[in-house]
């Protein structure tokens, strides 16, 4: 039988601890270089299309698709190492490995995360971050709708969800309501999305960097569950990290 654990924080991983959008940003420019400008449309057209199709992101289902009209072998065979080998470890936000061995001190870090099953996996895995949570990692297509299976892997007293998208964690919010306290992540395109957007309920906290998690302590928490009802929509309280 698994123990209850008091605290348990579930760590989103692209635009959350590592900056996401710059690999998308380096992938753009590996295309245009190898392929032009209408070959790397075409890849993003039907890299979104298997995420509308399977609800997450999967380059390389987007590679093999890419693949089937272009002739052009050896930049084929350079864009797959470069999808396979490409330095994520590089990509992760200052301060993010030591804002997880902060979290640890307090409480239990788990990484839940969207994501195909070998892509996603191994970047958790090249980057460190896989042992920064000491294996503690769960992948899903929509994490959002596995938070039963997420509960009962990781049973604990309250949960905080760290994300860069504000409408996940207040549908997470509506799901578990004072069981859970949720924190926004303005970092990446999500984040500058969501200032045209007003999630329902807000988030409880909202920092503006990664490394901003070790401004909390461990009360700031639970005593949310008996608060939370009290909340009102723009009410959300914002947390700096403490000075370095």
């Amino acid at each position: 039988m698994l123990t209850t654990l008091p605290l348990v924080f579930l760590l989103d991983v692209d635009n959350t601890l590592l900056d996401n959008d710059r690999f998308a940003a380096d992938l753009t420019a590996q295309l245009d270089r190898d392929f032009g400008k209408d070959e790397r449309e075409r890849y993003w057209s039907i890299y979104a299309g298997l995420r509308d199709t399977l609800g997450y992101a999967d380059y390389l289902g987007a590679l093999q698709q890419f693949r089937l009209d272009n002739t052009n072998e050896a930049a084929l065979l350079q864009l797959s190492f470069f999808l396979l080998d490409y330095p994520f470890v590089e990509r992760i936000y200052p301060h993010a490995l030591d804002a997880i061995r902060y979290l640890e001190t307090i409480g239990t870090s788990v990484i839940l995360s969207d994501g195909d099953m070998v892509f996603q996996p191994r970047k958790i895995q090249r980057t460190g971050l896989w042992d920064a949570v000491a294996g503690r990692v769960l992948v899903y297509v929509h994490k959002e709708r596995m938070i039963d299976a997420t509960l009962q892997r990781y049973p604990a007293a309250h949960y905080v969800m760290v994300d860069d998208k504000p409408g996940l964690l207040a549908a997470v919010k509506r799901v578990l309501g004072g069981r859970v306290s949720t924190i926004f992540v303005r970092q990446g395109h999500y984040a500058a999305e969501a200032a045209q957007a007003a999630p329902d309920p807000t988030p409880d906290y909202t920092i503006d960097h990664i490394s901003d998690l070790r401004g909390f302590a461990k009360a700031d928490f639970p005593a949310l569950a008996t608060l939370h009802v009290a909340r009102t929509r723009g009410d959300a309280t914002t947390k700096a990290a403490p000075p370095e």
